[in-house]
């Protein structure tokens, strides 16, 4: 299987999932319905006592899909991710112990910032593909703009109060390669196990215009 960069993580559909699981049976169906809509990455949360085991599921049985976890907090939340079959790493925030373990795995690792000095310790450590969150709280598509000036080179994936309404005008910004958002799961529809309905909203996302 040929390694991912962070950026052909960013790059691939205009929007990435934010997933929150919490029944291991759900997840297969619902990688296979986001998948048809068009949406291959697919970042499953850390927030649940199953997220690992979904995202095990997912590797083993939907290859199609690029199986990432999120809220990746710690070297530990590394290792298990990977161990998970997960193909990338996202973070709410930057640490150094989180760069050296990302790096020592070979994952690609997009870090969590929110202020200058943060964009400016995670590119130091050779990261310029980068989570703006939370997005909306800490200045929305005001402060991506203002960033395009001093970095010029970094790229941003917004999460966090990103949802179908606001999405474009964050992928109208030229620093900006994708969005995160859990919109495209519903609480509501994952309970019904709609997967026509994600299926949909999945791919309304892939027609969104970067």
């Amino acid at each position: 299987m040929q390694p991912l960069s962070a950026l052909q993580v960013m790059q691939d559909a205009p929007v990435i999932p934010v997933i929150v699981l919490h029944d291991v049976a759900q997840a297969v169906p619902l990688a296979r319905a986001l998948l048809a809509g068009g949406i291959r990455m697919l970042e499953i949360t850390l927030r649940t006592p199953q997220a690992l085991d979904c995202m095990s599921a997912i590797a083993r049985e939907v290859p199609q899909a690029v199986v990432g976890a999120g809220t990746v907090r710690n070297p530990a939340d590394v290792l298990a991710a990977q161990q998970a079959g997960a193909r990338f790493l996202v973070s709410p925030g930057f640490t150094p112990a989180l760069a050296q373990a990302a790096q020592q795995v070979g994952l690609p690792w997009l870090p969590g910032v929110s202020t200058a000095s943060e964009i400016m310790a995670a590119m130091d450590a050779g990261f310029q593909a980068l989570k703006f969150f939370p997005a909306m709280p800490a200045g929305g598509s005001a402060m991506l703009k203002a960033w395009s000036g001093p970095f010029p080179e970094a790229h941003f994936c917004p999460t966090g109060g990103i949802n179908a309404a606001n999405a474009q005008e964050f992928l109208a910004l030229p620093n900006v390669d994708c969005v995160g958002g859990s919109w495209l799961v519903p609480a509501d529809a994952l309970m019904r196990q709609d997967w026509q309905a994600i299926t949909q909203l999945a791919a309304e996302a892939v027609q969104l215009r970067r």
